[in-house]
Order: structure tokens, then C-alpha cells, then sequence
């Protein structure tokens, strides 16, 4: 059974996959604690609060090449913006909790797998016997798709009945994983300013999407792009928590930074917390205004 505590905070079409503990750390004093926002999307690994950063169990699970190259590892890859479903296979994503025990430790194993089979919830069980950092979430994993595991962890997951809980062998040792929901892939992707600014231009335009900046106020004073919501990432720990009050996950949803890099973290956390249709603007701010809008400053 899947503990209400434990879903990610915007419930879609099927929760969250693979990513429910993933948000990477932004160095910032004081940050708030919100453990909640957990989502294996590792979209800030250098914008996001600590509070928010990827456990090591949740670094394992996604390879972020900004932090290490964790191509070996049970998660996703998270290469750069391109479609979500462009490389993934099936076109499903799936959300899953598992538990982690040692390699050596077999004896946990068999026992943890007879109680789970007795009746007891693999998240109690993994919040007091995993050795993932991912115990905190109830072994939640959220949302993820092909390409973003460990082959071995994928494969499991991927083949495994709904809510059938069952073991793989991975270099990190022993998971009991189940799949709790699937649902078809969700869509990120670069868009070119010019490309934005014609569709900005149907009247239409601004009921079926939303704009988001996640510059600083500072910068938005500088140079702005009118219909833009401003989320700065800076301030994550103020609206992250809100976001499904603040954006509609079912719209599609434009995000804009100065040169393209916040907002593609900021685009990635988005798709984790369940966002249909997420466009990263290429080149940010700078690029619309070199390529589409000269009144506007650079800086």
C-alpha cells in the first residue's frame, strides 16, 4: 500500500516516476525544510535548496553529469532537453518505490520479501531497513522512463505487474521494488525564441499556456519579456512547495532564464512533478532579445 505521505506532491494521471527525491541542491542559507518536493528528476543539482538535494540513493538512481558521471547507476541519465520519449522505447513512464539492502544481507532480504508477502507496506518496511537515502520518502523513487536506470533495475521495474513487488541485484546490492502506477511519457524540449514569439502571437496563446522566468528580481528589472510568471529559483523554497497552485500541470508551460541553464533544471523538476508538456526557451533572455527583440537589454 502506497502511504499518502509518500505521493509526490502533484498527483497526475499516475503519480510521479522514479524521481520523487530528486531535487538537487542550490547553496543557499537557511533553506527552508521541505522534504516533500522529493522527485527523482534531479532537475536542480546546483540551483536547489539543500533540503532538496538528491540523496545518495537518489544520485544513484539518476546519472547527472553535472555532479558524476552515473551512467552505471540504477537512474535516470538526464541528458540534455530533447523530447522525453525520444529515446526511451515503450513510451511509458512508470513510478516506483523500492528498498535497498546490502549484497550480503540476503537473509534481511528473504525476510523483509516474507513480511512484505504477509501483508506488511514495502514504504514501512523501507523507511527502517533500506540503506537508500530514499528510506526518508518510503523507498519512493517517482516518476522515470527508459534510459534512466541501471539496465538491471530497469528491466525489473519495467517488466514487473502493478503493485507486485519483486527483487533485482544491481552494484548497489538487493532492491525490492514495485511498481505503483504508469502513464504515458511527458514531453521536454528545447524551443527557439523566434519560435516562441510566433506562437506568443495567437490570441489564443496565453489561455492555452503559461510563461515562467526563473531569474532573479534583479535581473527581471533589467530586461523582461511581458506575459512571463517570475519564479525565482533562488526563492525555490517559497513556491516549490505550492507549484501545482501557482501552474497548471496539464497546460503547456514555457520556461525562461537569462541564458538557457536555470530554466532547463527548473524544466526537468517540472516534468517530475507531473507536467505534461514542458519547453525550455534555448538561450534564454539573451537569445530572444539578440534574435527577436533588440529593444530589450542584454546583460
Amino acid at each position: 500500500m502506497l502511504r499518502g505521505s509518500h505521493l509526490p506532491p502533484i498527483a497526475t494521471p499516475a503519480l510521479s516516476s522514479l524521481r520523487l527525491s530528486w531535487i538537487p541542491c542550490l547553496s543557499l542559507s537557511s533553506p527552508p525544510k521541505l522534504r516533500k518536493l522529493s522527485t527523482f528528476a534531479a532537475p536542480f543539482q546546483t540551483f536547489i535548496p539543500q533540503t532538496f538535494a538528491p540523496s545518495w540513493s537518489h544520485r544513484c538512481f539518476m546519472s547527472l553529469k553535472r555532479v558524476v558521471p552515473l551512467m552505471d547507476l540504477p537512474c535516470p541519465k538526464a541528458t540534455a532537453s530533447s523530447s522525453a520519449g525520444s529515446d526511451s522505447g515503450d513510451g511509458r513512464e512508470i513510478l516506483v518505490q523500492h528498498l535497498l539492502v546490502k549484497e550480503d544481507d540476503l537473509k534481511l532480504l528473504v525476510d523483509l520479501q516474507q513480511r512484505i508477502s504477509g501483508g506488511e507496506d514495502l514504504s514501512d518496511l523501507a523507511a527502517e531497513h533500506s540503506i537508500c537515502p530514499s528510506k526518508g520518502e518510503g523507498g519512493m523513487l517517482g516518476w522515470v522512463r527508459k534510459g534512466q536506470m541501471v539496465p538491471e533495475f530497469e528491466e525489473a521495474a519495467f517488466n514487473a505487474p502493478l503493485n507486485k513487488v519483486v527483487r533485482c541485484k544491481t552494484k548497489f546490492g538487493w532492491h525490492l521494488l514495485q511498481v505503483i502506477s504508469e502513464r504515458e511519457e511527458s514531453l521536454l524540449q528545447d524551443i527557439q525564441p523566434d519560435e516562441l514569439h510566433a506562437k506568443m502571437q495567437d490570441p489564443n496563446f496565453s489561455e492555452e499556456a503559461q510563461l515562467v522566468d526563473v531569474r532573479e528580481p534583479e535581473e527581471v528589472a533589467q530586461a523582461s519579456v511581458p506575459g512571463f510568471q517570475v519564479l525565482p529559483l533562488r526563492q525555490f523554497g517559497s513556491w516549490g512547495p505550492e507549484i501545482a497552485t501557482k501552474l497548471d500541470p496539464q497546460k503547456d508551460t514555457y520556461v525562461m532564464c537569462h541564458h538557457g541553464m536555470r530554466s532547463l533544471q527548473v524544466a526537468k523538476w517540472l516534468q517530475t512533478q507531473g507536467f505534461r508538456r514542458v519547453f525550455n526557451v534555448s538561450g534564454g533572455i539573451h537569445a530572444y532579445a539578440l534574435k527577436v527583440d533588440q529593444s530589450i537589454p542584454t546583460y
